[in-house]
């Protein structure tokens, strides 16, 4: 979910731990008053992180996956639809219009993800490697 709280904005972070269980976490961003895009005002931004490639993702209404961790580190940014995704440790997450998801479970048990939204689940995702 990326939200404006004070200073900073949040998304929320799934990863794998030593032992291949995945986990939720809520990641602040820092932003910073710079300029940006002169002689525009300066802005509130936050550091650049490189990426390899952007993709759009489409999700049918009713999808519902096997378990799986994610291919590559990446961020999915929610367009429209809502999916509920259940790391190994059995915590849930709603991931809806606005969300920002950022996987990095590489590893181990991974993730179950399914369609929650009576329309289709659209987004944009960021990846990393």
């Amino acid at each position: 979910m990326l939200s404006q709280c004070g200073g900073h904005m949040k998304y929320i972070r799934l990863y794998a731990d030593a032992a291949g269980e995945s986990h939720w976490e809520d990641v602040a961003i820092d932003l910073e008053e710079r300029s940006f895009a002169p002689p525009a005002k300066a802005i509130e931004i936050s550091p650049p992180e490189q990426a390899t490639q952007t993709r759009f993702l489409r999700l049918r209404a009713g999808w519902d996956e096997p378990v799986h961790p994610t291919p590559v580190r990446q961020k999915l940014i929610c367009l429209q639809g809502e999916v509920e995704v259940t790391a190994s440790d059995g915590e849930k997450r709603r991931i809806g219009k606005g969300d920002v998801w950022h996987m990095e479970d590489k590893h181990g048990k991974g993730h179950h993800t399914r369609v929650t939204s009576s329309e289709d689940f659209e987004s944009v995702i960021i990846q990393y490697d």
